[in-house]
């Protein structure tokens, strides 16, 4: 009886969550306008587990008749609401159905999945007007590319031979388009979230969500702007801030691609995060004020040609990878990751992890990650020393030097 009193209460208590989202976004509505307020969701919950008390005793089929029947009540009043108020928003009416479903799974005992699905239910109400302002910064030429991106994904990958093909059995295409599709999501994550933030609200928040998709293309931007200006030090702390946001990059792609390298990957890359973490916020705090800057330019990674060009580039460097390692040995993978660094970290980092406990020794892997990534830090304070001034270039090459000394000192201590 306790049980059934505590699901009972447990199925209120969330109709009544609920509504007071939905209550609260028509509190202008004139009393009985209405479709459901608090009250109104709060008795959907309870009626959702007393039908399924109901349904224990006489079958479960009563519990679906129970279920069409309020359908239709909701879409009769839903229709009705409709022709005064010119309102034909769907979304109160399916919040409605979802209560009386989480009503008779509080009473099914599965209490967690209900109080889950109704928080999850109510922060989706609260944010419309946020997802809205999202998607209109989202332009159609986006959208369109990540819906064929998803398209060819979800239809071509499945199909794609799981096996290894040419020299060193290098090549397994489900395995390098399934690599491709990890980094187009992970970029266009941040892709997406420089366009609905807008690049133009602060450079620190430039040189973090740009970081995230192309820390090089970060500091190109705003090594060209810093030269213009004389705030060049919260210029150099978007840069490190894109440096810093790298190193958690790197580490994210060679986890997911093999769990087994974050351990010796992980003291290493958060200790030098942390260190250009830190000597950026002090740079902000010194200059004091946020900057604004112009839109950052960043190429759409889910573009179709942009993603078959980097799955190119992953064959290349898989390829070339066993060929090193086959030809030269332990010394080639280490030679090889250093010239990679120069222009991209993420080919070869996927390379490397990928090759990591079994054709490649963890150790070996995880010190050519650190190599590749080190290469790329270096190559980017040259890049900021050339392209945005002395001055600038001293201003970032300082804090990532102390960065990359550390980050040999633990690698050494971690790995050798």
């Amino acid at each position: 009886m306790s049980v059934t009193l505590f699901s009972l209460g447990l199925a209120l208590a969330l109709g009544l969550l609920v509504g007071v989202e939905r209550g609260w976004q028509e509190r202008a509505a004139a009393e009985g306008s209405r479709i459901a307020g608090i009250r109104t969701f709060g008795l959907i919950g309870l009626l959702g587990g007393l039908w399924q008390l109901l349904a224990r005793e006489a079958g479960e089929i009563l519990l679906a008749v129970a279920f069409l029947a309020f359908v239709v009540l909701m879409v009769i009043s839903h229709i009705a609401e409709a022709r005064v108020s010119k309102d034909y928003g769907v979304t109160t009416l399916i919040a409605a159905l979802i209560t009386f479903v989480l009503g008779a799974l509080a009473i099914r005992g599965h209490h967690v999945i209900a109080a889950m699905g109704a928080v999850v239910t109510t922060i989706l109400l609260s944010l419309k007007p946020l997802l809205h302002s999202w998607l209109q910064r989202i332009e159609a030429a986006e959208l369109a590319a990540a819906l064929k991106l998803l398209l060819v994904s979800v239809v071509i990958l499945p199909v794609l031979p799981n096996q290894g093909y040419g020299p060193w059995q290098a090549l397994n295409p489900y395995e390098i388009w399934w690599l491709v599709v990890l980094m187009a999501t992970i970029s266009f994550a941040a892709y997406c979230a420089v366009k609905v933030a807008g690049a133009e609200k602060g450079i620190l928040l430039t040189g973090f969500l740009g970081g995230s998709v192309s820390s090089t293309a970060v500091t190109i931007h705003l090594a060209r702007l810093a030269g213009t200006v004389k705030q060049q030090r919260i210029f150099a702390a978007g840069v490190l801030v894109a440096s810093a946001t790298m190193f958690i990059r790197v580490l994210l792609v060679a986890t997911i691609v093999n769990h087994e390298l974050f351990r010796p990957l992980s003291v290493p890359l958060l200790l030098m995060a942390f260190i250009v973490f830190g000597f950026a916020a002090f740079y902000s705090v010194r200059q004091r004020g946020r900057t604004a800057i112009g839109p950052l330019k960043l190429r759409n990674p889910v573009e179709l040609l942009q993603a078959t060009q980097f799955g190119a580039l992953l064959a290349f460097v898989l390829l070339l990878t066993k060929a090193i390692q086959a030809w030269l040995g332990h010394t080639g993978i280490y030679i090889l990751a250093g010239i990679s660094g120069l222009a991209d970290v993420d080919a070869i980092t996927i390379s490397l992890s990928r090759m990591a406990g079994t054709d490649l020794p963890l150790q070996v892997s995880a010190l050519g990650v650190m190599l590749t990534t080190m290469v790329n830090t270096i190559a980017k304070s040259l890049l900021v020393m050339f392209i945005g001034g002395r001055t600038m270039g001293l201003q970032v090459a300082w804090p990532l030097t102390v960065s990359l000394v550390v980050g040999a000192i633990a690698s050494w201590q971690v790995l050798c």
